[in-house]
């Protein structure tokens, strides 16, 4: 294994008891996200479960806006618009750039119709 592996945001290398004890939560929380499929681990080779740094972040932050008391659903809701949200700014960003002649312009994207 190489140790570079390590700085990879989606490399699942956290087993689930640190992941618990590191966000704090009992491990119920961690199976309750991956049933809803908004956080989705690795499996090792024995079929326990392996969290990213990236995993770990998005179970951060449904952990806050639980706290803050919106059920799981709304949470995941709430997760879901930020991200939107984010992915929207990044392309403000990059179209912003193109007509100010900063960066290539992107190839046309095809249609899936």
């Amino acid at each position: 294994m190489s140790l570079s592996r390590l700085d990879d945001d989606d490399y699942p290398a956290v087993a689930m008891g640190q992941a618990a004890e590191l966000l704090e939560v009992q491990p119920a929380f961690l199976r309750s996200l991956d049933a809803a499929g908004v956080v989705s681990p690795g499996r090792s080779s024995g079929g326990h479960r392996r969290y990213s740094r990236r995993q770990l972040e998005r179970a951060a932050r449904l952990r806050v806006l639980v706290d803050a008391g919106m059920n799981l659903e709304g949470a995941i809701r709430i997760l879901e618009l930020e991200d939107d949200l984010a992915a929207a700014n990044a392309r403000i960003t990059e179209l912003e750039h193109r007509l100010a002649g900063d960066a290539p312009a992107a190839p046309p994207r095809e249609d899936a119709s």
